[in-house]
């Protein structure tokens, strides 16, 4: 089986699919990560995550097995990712590695922006993740206070709607749910009940 759990930044997409995925012991991956690992080479190169040839050679080299979650997610990378994912050929670059992964023999979890609508279209349960910006602020906030990041809320706030725009406006891939995604609002959702609910509707499928 495959799924696919998509939406905006902070949503709670990638904790509920790291739950679903050790749940049904299946692999997962983090598209996002994907990106700011691309995002992080390119600045580590003295480039900008606007510069399509340092980006899409960055791309060509992701590899999987190097991914570093704690590494990967502080605000500043989250950022340049935004940038250098709206780059049609960032994204076609990583097209295949991506979906070589939601392909594996057995099944697997994939979470990002574009998992149900570019990578696998075909999965058997697609769900969109959302949340109002505010509360995905607060929850970024609190994660990047625990990391020792201090920024603050309003900061934030503003990062969140950029990326938004950015992701939902952007020519290739943008940020949207699949026609047949099931749509899931964590607003008044902690991740238990949100989990919960992930689980009914991987159920029903």
């Amino acid at each position: 089986m495959i799924v696919t759990i998509d939406g905006p930044a902070a949503s709670g997409k990638g904790t509920l699919a790291r739950r679903l995925a050790e749940h049904l012991k299946v692999p997962h991956l983090d598209t996002g990560l994907l990106y700011r690992s691309v995002a992080e080479r390119v600045l580590a190169e003295g480039r900008s995550p606007d510069d399509v040839e340092a980006a899409s050679a960055a791309a060509r080299d992701v590899d999987l097995a190097a991914l570093d979650r704690g590494r990967l997610s502080g605000a500043a990378l989250g950022e340049a990712a935004s940038r250098v994912a709206a780059i049609p050929e960032v994204r076609a670059a990583l097209l295949k590695l991506q979906q070589d992964f939601a392909r594996r023999p057995g099944g697997a979890v994939l979470d990002g922006r574009d998992t149900g609508t570019v990578i696998a279209p075909e999965a058997e349960v697609k769900i969109f993740v959302t949340a109002t910006p505010e509360v995905r602020a607060a929850r970024r906030h609190q994660e990047l206070l625990a990391r020792g990041e201090n920024l603050r809320f309003d900061q934030v706030l503003a990062d969140i709607r950029r990326r938004d725009e950015r992701d939902s406006g952007r020519s290739a891939a943008p940020l949207k749910p699949a026609p047949d995604a099931v749509l899931l609002d964590t607003t008044d959702l902690d991740i238990e009940a949100a989990f919960r609910e992930v689980l009914k509707i991987v159920r029903r499928a």
